[in-house]
């Protein structure tokens, strides 16, 4: 018995090791990854984690619904539970993955504040008016375009330099939290956007300055003015609700979770 609880220690431990050294995970999110298979033992019994089958996980998340929690958190559990499956199928040779075909129970509402695919087309297409300017128009449909494609955070885009955007690749590099860098995917709307805005950018340009997004006085636009821009498309839209930045951060990992189901994946 002894020997069974090392071997799961020991395959947990492989498994927060590649999380924190090969996926580079924040110490925060290997910590509840952690937390999520010590709880998968409890609620187990300590049966070790090589010989859980579907019934097992099953049963748990049974548990789990029973000591009320919201969906939500049950569905981040086993979204935790099928990535160390999947890795110790792939690296220790585990038989199964017990986790494969077992569907997360559904919330019972979405967040009011989510907005919907068809809100979001109606806000990235519906904002022109005939009186706007076409420089602005350029740019702020270039800015939420990559807002709503890479699942940006306002500072983020904000901070954008044009060499960050690859429209060869439909990539970004990202400077995020704790002045990490990252690489995003970015959508063919959202490159098109860029490149119709990139020309246009010249006519705004006073000084040089390495800024993707600037203002009429051609400097790097502030986070506040992105906000102020990102409402007044909302109004125009005809949306009858505030819209701020992280709204369209939120969409974007909201609508990839609607497609993959894998929580985990889409918070990363």
């Amino acid at each position: 018995e002894d020997a069974g609880v090392n071997t799961a220690v020991s395959a947990v431990a492989q498994y927060l090791q590649h999380l924190a050294a090969e996926r580079r995970l924040s110490p925060h999110t290997v910590a509840a990854y952690q937390r999520d298979l010590a709880n998968l033992s409890r609620l187990t019994a300590g049966k070790p984690l090589d010989e859980l089958d579907v019934p097992d996980i099953r049963g748990a998340i049974v548990k789990l619904r029973s000591q009320s929690l919201s969906a939500a958190s049950v569905a981040r559990q086993l979204s935790s539970w099928r990535g160390f499956y999947t890795f110790a199928c792939r690296r220790l040779g585990y038989p199964r993955n017990p986790c494969l075909g077992l569907r997360p129970p559904k919330a019972a509402k979405a967040l009011p504040d989510i907005l919907s695919p068809d809100t979001c087309t109606q806000l990235l297409d519906g904002a022109a008016t005939p009186a706007d300017d076409d420089v602005l128009l350029a740019r702020d449909r270039a800015m939420f375009e990559l807002f709503y494609s890479s699942g940006l955070r306002l500072s983020e885009l904000a901070g954008l330099d044009l060499n960050d955007v690859n429209l060869q690749a439909g990539e970004a590099q990202v400077t995020g939290k704790g002045r990490k860098t990252r690489i995003v995917p970015v959508g063919k709307a959202a490159l098109a956007a860029v490149a119709a805005w990139l020309p246009q950018r010249q006519a705004l340009l006073r000084d040089p300055t390495a800024a993707l997004f600037i203002g009429q006085r051609g400097s790097r636009l502030t986070p506040r003015s992105v906000q102020l821009r990102l409402d007044r498309w909302a109004r125009q839209a005809g949306l009858g609700q505030h819209v701020h930045p992280h709204m369209l951060r939120h969409a974007f990992a909201t609508h990839v979770l609607q497609s993959s189901g894998d929580l985990r994946a889409v918070q990363e």
